[in-house]
C-alpha cells in the first residue's frame, strides 16, 4: 500500500511540476498585458479586453500555480511551534490539517463543476449529471454565460481553468497526505 501511495505521489508530483514551472512565466504575459494596457490608453485608443484579461491571466497563473506551492511547501503555515517539532510529529499534524484542506477544496470543485455548468447554459442542480451528458451527447450547451463589461467575453474557458486547478490542488493534498502517511510508516519520502 505504502508503494502504491508514493507511486501516486510521484505521477501527481511531476505533472504539478512541469504545470507549476510552466506558470511561473505565466507573470510576463500577465505584465505584457498590463503594459499594452498603459501604452493603449497613453497613446492610442484604450482596449477593452486588457484589464479583464489581465485578470483571467492572474487568476490561470494563480489557480494552476497553486498545487505546485502546495508540494514546495511554500503556503503559509503558522510556524511558531511547528518548527522544532520532529519529523514524525509534523508528520502527524499535517496529515490531520490537510483533511480539511482535501475537504475545502471537494467544496471548492464541486462548486467550481456549477459554476461551470452554468457557464455553459446548463440551469439545473445537477452539474455531473449535466456533463456526464455533455460526454456521452445526452445534452447540449446552452446559451453560454458572458461578462458583464464592454467587453462581453464568455466566461467558460476562465471557469473551466479554475475546475481543473481545483482538482489538480486536490490530487496535490492527497498526494501528501500519502507521503505524511509514508513518512509515518517510516518510508522513506524524497523532498
Amino acid at each position: 500500500m505504502i508503494a502504491f501511495m508514493l507511486g501516486y505521489a510521484r505521477v501527481v508530483d511531476a505533472v504539478n511540476r512541469r504545470i507549476g514551472r510552466v506558470m511561473m512565466w505565466g507573470l510576463f504575459a500577465m505584465m505584457g498585458i498590463l503594459l499594452w494596457s498603459s501604452i493603449s490608453k497613453t497613446f492610442f485608443l484604450p482596449s477593452l479586453w486588457t484589464l479583464e484579461m489581465a485578470q483571467f491571466a492572474m487568476v490561470t497563473y494563480y489557480i494552476l500555480g497553486g498545487p505546485y506551492s502546495i508540494q514546495l511547501g511554500s503556503n503559509v503555515r503558522m510556524d511558531l511551534f511547528y518548527h522544532n517539532w520532529s519529523l514524525r510529529k509534523k508528520a502527524w499534524f499535517d496529515a490531520c490539517t490537510v483533511l480539511f484542506l482535501i475537504f475545502y477544496l471537494g467544496v471548492l470543485f464541486y462548486g467550481g463543476l456549477g459554476s461551470l455548468a452554468y457557464s455553459l447554459g446548463y440551469w439545473g442542480d445537477e452539474p455531473v449529471t449535466f456533463f456526464t451528458g455533455l460526454v456521452t451527447g445526452a445534452e447540449d450547451v446552452g446559451r453560454t454565460e458572458r461578462s458583464s463589461t464592454a467587453w462581453r467575453p464568455v466566461i467558460w474557458p476562465i471557469k473551466t481553468i479554475m475546475v481543473v486547478g481545483f482538482f489538480l490542488m486536490l490530487l496535490q493534498a492527497i498526494s501528501e497526505l500519502f507521503k505524511d502517511i509514508a513518512r509515518l510508516n517510516g518510508a522513506e519520502v524524497p523532498a
